[in-house]
């Protein structure tokens, strides 16, 4: 019997393969992110070295030289698996935050880890919560594995921590809070999360993303890699794609409780982290010197940004993060009038945000000529 006429006598005839995927699956819109230089350069006949891109909230410093030195010597070893432990990263970690290793979890960038958060504790029949304008990947990721997604309403472009717990329910699982939040900057101060926390119920996952954590001032950080110990219900996420500069190589971490990271690392995939960034990875956590001029320039772009914006009249959502989300009104006219003069910053209407565009901070020559060209894209 055939598999044609034995699908026939079943029942179950579809077009093709892909008309059997998952609902859920096939319902996702994907993650767009930042156009990059050389597609613009394509699209439009640019000179690639004329364009900027502040659309990604990358670091206009470059790579961290520890990080670069590092790297420069791991390259004799390509040939080679990388360690599918990530002992030495891990034990930078360790030096660096006081954790124990069995609390780590590797990534492939965090989306990865985040990934791996989801998949270990999510699943069709059960919920996560997120709030409106809060990462795209929380939905994707919660979409993907056929959880259903609650969103939450924002309460002045961030989170509403009242209403996130309000929105529990039996089915829920896991919740995504993200600080400082992007795409809007938002922050959520120490007590505030800790309140959220002591009430949230001791079964449900909460991933603490701090992508952006190395740009805040240190009265504005939060202990959360010391509330581990008093919740184990608590996952914290952070990344080497920001201030340390590696946004290329894709590293990123998850914190949390022994038996949580070890479920993580059940679904984690086998030598998600290459060697060359597994070695970055671990000198730039030790490069102060480097961060701290990363967040030095980003509080001057920061400051550089909103005056321009101001002087445009223009309104935007203070931020705790590298970029500013603004308000134009037409933002997709404004983005591509900003394109035709090699400026790349980022629209946000998939983040509900239809009339805003969100900026990076850059060097002060880029923010000059971005605020230039938003000038002039604005009288357009």
């Amino acid at each position: 019997m055939s598999v044609t006429n034995a699908t026939l006598r079943a029942g179950t005839v579809a077009a093709d393969a892909c008309d059997l995927a998952p609902g859920y699956i096939r319902a996702i819109a994907p993650y767009q992110p930042g156009k990059p230089i050389a597609e613009l350069a394509r699209e439009l006949n640019l000179d690639p070295d004329r364009i900027i891109k502040l659309a990604s909230n990358e670091n206009p410093l470059g790579v961290s030289p520890l990080a670069m030195q590092a790297m420069q010597q791991a390259l004799a070893g390509i040939a080679l698996y990388p360690d599918g432990n990530g002992f030495d990263l891990k034990q930078a970690i360790v030096r660096r935050f006081g954790v124990a290793m069995p609390q780590i979890a590797l990534g492939n960038g965090s989306n990865d880890v985040l990934d791996m958060a989801a998949r270990a504790f999510l699943a069709p029949g059960v919920e996560a919560i997120y709030a409106q304008h809060a990462f795209a990947i929380y939905a994707i990721e919660t979409q993907t594995i056929g959880a259903t997604g609650v969103e939450v309403p924002a309460k002045d472009f961030g989170h509403d921590l009242d209403a996130m717990l309000a929105a529990v329910t039996a089915q829920t699982r896991m919740v995504f809070i993200a600080n400082p939040n992007n795409p809007t900057g938002t922050l959520l101060r120490a007590n505030a999360l800790l309140g959220f926390l002591r009430a949230l119920p001791s079964h449900i996952i909460v991933v603490l993303d701090e992508a952006y954590n190395e740009y805040l001032p240190e009265d504005l950080k939060s202990d959360s890699i010391g509330w581990l110990e008093q919740f184990p219900n608590l996952v914290v996420t952070r990344t080497f794609s920001k201030a340390y500069g590696l946004a290329g190589l894709r590293v990123g971490y998850a914190l949390g409780h022994e038996r949580v990271i070890d479920l993580m690392n059940r679904v984690r995939q086998p030598f998600n982290v290459n060697s060359i960034s597994l070695a970055a990875a671990a000198a730039a956590l030790f490069d102060h010197e480097f961060v701290c001029r990363s967040s030095e320039l980003n509080a001057a772009g920061m400051r550089q940004l909103v005056r321009g914006l101001e002087t445009l009249g223009l309104s935007y959502i203070p931020s705790f993060g590298n970029f500013v989300s603004f308000k134009v009104g037409d933002a997709a006219k404004v983005f591509q009038q900003l394109l035709k003069r090699g400026v790349i910053v980022r629209p946000i209407a998939g983040y509900g945000m239809p009339g805003y565009l969100r900026v990076s901070t850059g060097l002060e020559s880029e923010i000059a000529r971005f605020l230039e060209a938003l000038k002039a894209a604005l009288a357009e």
